[in-house]
């Protein structure tokens, strides 16, 4: 089913998203992971795409496995990272013909080694363009990225509120939001999207906080900041995963709850493949009383 069709009904989705195994024991440990997630009925999951179009054969596997053998929808990412025209033409065209039906279109990270993005001579250059060659097929549901806290690339937020707007304007039907840890910036992001003429749902991304020397990478990778009482809190605590899981658990399920009760079309989880933190986040949230998703309007 599209991604577009479930927020026509205007009831939250949970959503989790997952990255291509390395090895056959990676492999064997997050079929496990989705399987424990599946009786959560999420209403999709998500795929990413390795750096440089790395994990192509990976994603595109995966993504029809989930669907196909798991019975979960599953959205795949694609980038625009390594590929020619040519070539992302093959991949969409190999994507329809599994019955992948979702895809999240992005411009993609810059490969291993490489420190600024470059794109191939003859692919292209933005995800807006990418978009668009997405939406031309007229065969898929797609979403694009949003960064409350702006790209670590653009100059300001205002920026990036105009690419993102570019973006949109191809047809995409959502946005999935980076993460972020203070849902002030969410809100603000939301306003001023709406101000600019944005109109889809823009769909909140999480991270449980797991791992203290992880979410410190993550965080200087693409720009989020954690809220000062909250990096207090984990720095206390860093060498104890268990307390850091705790206190990830919980900052996360508070950010849920306030996010579903003041409107948001839903929650996407960044997993990292692993079910635990996900799972006793969306646990909590499904037993909440939330505001129906005001998809349209301000929040």
């Amino acid at each position: 089913m599209k991604i577009s069709k479930m927020l026509s009904t205007g009831q939250p989705l949970f959503s989790f998203e997952f990255f291509p195994p390395k090895d056959e024991a990676a492999a064997a440990l997050l079929m496990e992971t989705i399987e424990q997630l599946k009786v959560l009925k999420p209403d999709f999951v998500s795929v990413t795409y390795g750096a440089g179009g790395s994990t192509r054969g990976k994603t595109l596997e995966l993504v029809a496995r989930i669907k196909r053998s798991i019975g979960i929808e599953a959205m795949a990412h694609l980038t625009c990272v390594g590929h020619s025209k040519a070539e992302i033409r093959s991949i969409l065209k190999d994507l329809a013909d599994h019955g992948i039906e979702n895809i999240l279109a992005l411009r993609g990270d810059p490969p291993k080694g490489q420190s600024a993005f470059k794109p191939h001579p003859d692919g292209f250059h933005y995800a807006n363009e990418l978009a668009e060659e997405v939406a031309h097929t007229g065969q898929f549901c797609f979403g694009v990225a949003g960064y409350p806290e702006k790209h670590p690339e653009a100059r300001t937020l205002e920026e990036d509120l105009r690419h993102l707007k570019r973006k949109v304007d191809t047809g995409a039907s959502f946005i999935t939001t980076q993460l972020f840890f203070h849902n002030g910036h969410y809100f603000d992001f939301v306003s001023k999207a709406r101000a600019l003429g944005i109109r889809v749902p823009i769909i909140p991304g999480l991270m449980p906080v797991t791992n203290y020397s992880q979410v410190q990478r993550f965080t200087a990778q693409c720009g989020a900041t954690l809220p000062s009482d909250f990096a207090r809190a984990l720095e206390n605590v860093q060498a104890d995963t268990e307390a850091v899981t705790r206190l990830g658990v919980r900052h996360a399920a508070q950010q849920g709850g306030e996010l579903l009760r003041k409107g948001a079309p839903g929650i996407h989880f960044y997993t990292l493949n692993k079910s635990r933190a996900s799972r006793e986040i969306l646990e909590g949230l499904r037993k909440l009383r939330y505001a129906p998703a005001n998809l349209l309007s301000d929040i």
